[in-house]
């Protein structure tokens, strides 16, 4: 007997992507399993973003579009706050889980049927993500990137993980999304990203409001601020270096940590989550070096 799929809600913070978040909608309108609603949450645009949404919303009665009054600062929290705005109109929906979707990715039309098949398989699993590529990198070497973390652009929640973390915290200087997948696993859940499917963000992460190099240097800080040990930091940074823009991106991610380290930044999660976050970071470093001690041991006596 065929496993029943879950059923989904999206809802989409969007400031002023008139340039991509077609690609998004289009992307979203061809999935061969919709969504039972998309709220897409204009958070201030005015750069014709809502004209483009309410074209679509005329043809697809399940995208509803949110308007926000313009605000001056743009923060990530912010954006959760423009996020929260939608997740409320979902109060009187039934569905099994919630994405969070950016507005300027896009996906192949098997993408969300993709994710909600790997929800029904494994009911520990509380969110899942793939892979992204976007204009100046391919995809993360998940041998030193966590494979449980999910990140940002696309995630998708169960809905009673996502619940039981109490959504997403509404932080200015950003992680939010690192925020939540430790989060949910703290709360006993599991996250995953497969790398069987990935997706396309069409603007550098990170970049919308800022340079390359200083969303480096701010990466570094958000590492900082939910926890990240310095002895994996170094290890980050110096993977960050092999990554565009070569070397000066690792610096400038170190530089950010130390500078939010130096300055003792008050971070915005509990010691617990700090504690937690570290003991995962040791065991995947020692998991690492074992795995390095075995090839070269291998390799050695094939000699």
């Amino acid at each position: 007997m065929q496993t029943r799929l879950p059923t989904y809600a999206l809802v989409t913070p969007a400031r002023n992507e008139a340039a991509f978040i077609e690609k998004t909608i289009k992307s979203v309108v061809e999935q061969t399993i919709p969504p039972v609603t998309w709220v897409i949450v204009s958070d201030g645009s005015t750069d014709g973003t809502d004209e483009l949404v309410n074209k679509y919303a005329a043809t697809y009665p399940w995208i509803e579009l949110v308007r926000m009054p313009e605000r001056r600062e743009r923060n990530f929290a912010g954006k959760i706050h423009a996020f929260n705005a939608g997740y409320t109109r979902l109060k009187d929906t039934q569905y099994d889980a919630v994405g969070c979707l950016d507005g300027d990715i896009s996906f192949d039309q098997e993408y969300f049927a993709f994710l909600l098949r790997k929800l029904a398989e494994n009911p520990t699993l509380g969110l899942v993500g793939t892979p992204y590529r976007d204009p100046l990198n391919q995809t993360y070497d998940y041998r030193f990137v966590s494979i449980e973390h999910v990140t940002g652009p696309c995630q998708l929640f169960r809905r009673e993980c996502f619940e039981a973390i109490g959504g997403y915290m509404p932080v200015k200087g950003g992680a939010v999304d690192r925020i939540a997948d430790i989060a949910a696993r703290m709360k006993g859940w599991k996250t995953r990203t497969f790398t069987d499917k990935v997706y396309l963000h069409h603007r550098h992460s990170g970049t919308a409001q800022q340079g390359l190099l200083m969303a480096k240097f701010r990466d570094g800080a958000k590492d900082y601020s939910v926890g990240s040990s310095l002895i994996w930091e170094l290890f980050r940074s110096v993977y960050q270096m092999t990554k565009k823009p070569f070397v000066l991106g690792g610096l400038m991610l170190a530089s950010g940590y130390v500078s939010a380290l130096v300055r003792r930044v008050e971070r915005p999660v509990s010691d617990e989550m700090v504690k937690f976050c570290r003991r995962e970071q040791m065991r995947r470093l020692r998991a690492f070096v074992a795995g390095r001690t075995l090839r070269s041991r291998a390799a050695t006596s094939s000699i």
